[in-house]
């Protein structure tokens, strides 16, 4: 087999730790010398990086290989399959999906293209030269998601991902610090910092927690012009981490912390660290500083034995405190977790009213914040242009998850440049803007 005749797509599912990797598998077959192919329908070999977090993932997932699968009646000749569903459910997908040439488990992504010549009984002889990044982004160049470490120790009884993905495993600071730096040489001006839980990051290394010690390093690198935490989990989020959020102008004043309820008592059943009194401590705290510093969140309805006073406990915790973005989510029971065998499980209707109820409000406080922000001035990205708009972003908001800004095209206009922008008007959810001049 030659590889240059044979070209390579990747489907990437689920999160963007998974994308990360994906990034990484493109890089690995284009140095093994396999043209990477974004038709699917021109693909010899096809890899769909799987998601198994739960069961609507799975499910996504699955028919996501039944799809790929028809493509065998034209150009496709392998298809492989990675990712958590294989480490999760590797065994079922073996025997009911007959079409799936290789299964790849996520110790082995730097095998796979030996694999793959494997399958075409082919002699791998070729050297990776991992040269940094060692990624090819899938992302627009100027943002990249860079994961510091890989598993969790957290152990949160709903979760799968200790099983899936083993212990916590942190990423040397000067590793990271060198695949930032190439990143910053190839273009990219934010980095986006993703782990199960960044907080944690250093403890199995350092013994000690690192996180702080890791963004010092990276506010040197010239050419990065913001930082960004995805996943801190709120029992470490230090003081010292919040005031360096808020003073250092390298690091978007936004902090993603998956609180997931505010009940004591479901907390404690989640296996949470936090409980109310901690959360409310955080987010006053957060509120409290110089800078605003915008809050993402995600929240799970309908846990076993969230009674009703639970549900109005966190349906006024919402009102209150009036986060920037929240996701909110129905709780999912999945085989061989803690939480699957809890007395007390909600029923289907209940989850999905108590999401609807919150979801509602958290569109009001989304509407009013859009509101307040009418009139003023704020530096943005250029995330896209099309024929009819441009997509901007602020610091306040991640790809992809949250709010946009919506601009007229003008001449000159650069994606990957920072713009003053004014906001004009809003919509639902996004908002309306002007561009007012380039900001470098």
């Amino acid at each position: 087999m030659n590889p240059n005749e044979k070209k390579v797509s990747v489907i990437s599912l689920g999160c963007d730790k998974n994308t990360v990797d994906s990034e990484k598998i493109l890089y690995l077959l284009k140095d093994a010398g396999f043209e990477i192919c974004s038709d699917l329908k021109q693909a010899n070999i096809i890899i769909v990086n799987t998601c198994a977090f739960i069961l609507s993932a799975q499910q996504e997932s699955i028919n996501k290989i039944l799809e790929v699968e028809q493509l065998k009646q034209n150009n496709l000749e392998k298809l492989i399959v990675c990712g958590c569903l294989v480490s999760r459910n590797g065994e079922e997908l073996r025997d009911n999906i007959g079409s799936i040439d290789l299964l790849v488990d996520i110790n082995d992504y730097d095998k796979i293209a030996q694999l793959i010549y494997e399958l075409y009984d082919e002699e791998f002889k070729h050297n990776c030269l991992y040269l940094a990044p060692a990624r090819i982004l899938s992302t627009p160049n100027h943002y990249a998601y860079v994961k510091i470490a890989d598993g969790c120790d957290n152990f949160c009884t709903y979760c799968t991902i200790p099983k899936i993905r083993g212990r916590f495993r942190s990423r040397t600071i000067e590793d990271i610090t060198q695949e930032c730096k190439a990143l910053a040489l190839n273009g990219v001006k934010e980095i986006i910092i993703v782990a199960q839980d960044v907080t944690r990051y250093g403890v199995d290394l350092y013994q000690k927690y690192a996180l702080l010690d890791l963004l010092k390093e990276l506010i040197k690198i010239d050419d990065i012009k913001w930082i960004r935490l995805h996943y801190c989990y709120p029992e470490l989020i230090s003081d010292d981490l919040i005031n360096f959020i808020n003073t250092e102008n390298k690091m978007c004043k936004y902090i993603d912390i998956p609180l997931q309820h505010v009940s004591d008592k479901i907390l404690k059943r989640m296996n949470r660290k936090s409980n109310y009194e901690s959360i409310i401590k955080l987010i006053n705290n957060i509120k409290s500083q110089s800078n605003k510093i915008s809050i993402r969140s995600s929240f799970i309805v309908g846990f076993p034995d969230e009674t009703h006073q639970d549900f109005i406990l966190l349906k006024n915790f919402l009102k209150e405190f009036k986060l920037d973005n929240v996701g909110i989510f129905e709780y999912s029971r999945e085989e061989n977790t803690p939480a699957y065998n809890l007395p007390h499980q909600v029923n289907k209707l209940t989850k999905k009213l108590r999401r609807k109820k919150l979801y509602n409000i958290q569109k009001n406080i989304v509407k009013q914040n859009n509101q307040n922000l009418v009139g003023q001035t704020i530096l943005c990205v250029c995330d896209e242009i099309t024929d009819n708009s441009v997509i901007m972003r602020s610091e306040y908001n991640s790809p992809d998850v949250d709010t946009v800004i919506y601009c007229d095209v003008i001449d000159g206009l650069k994606q990957g440049s920072f713009y003053e922008v004014k906001i004009i008007g809003y919509y639902e959810y996004d908002l309306l803007g002007q561009i007012i001049k380039r900001s470098e």
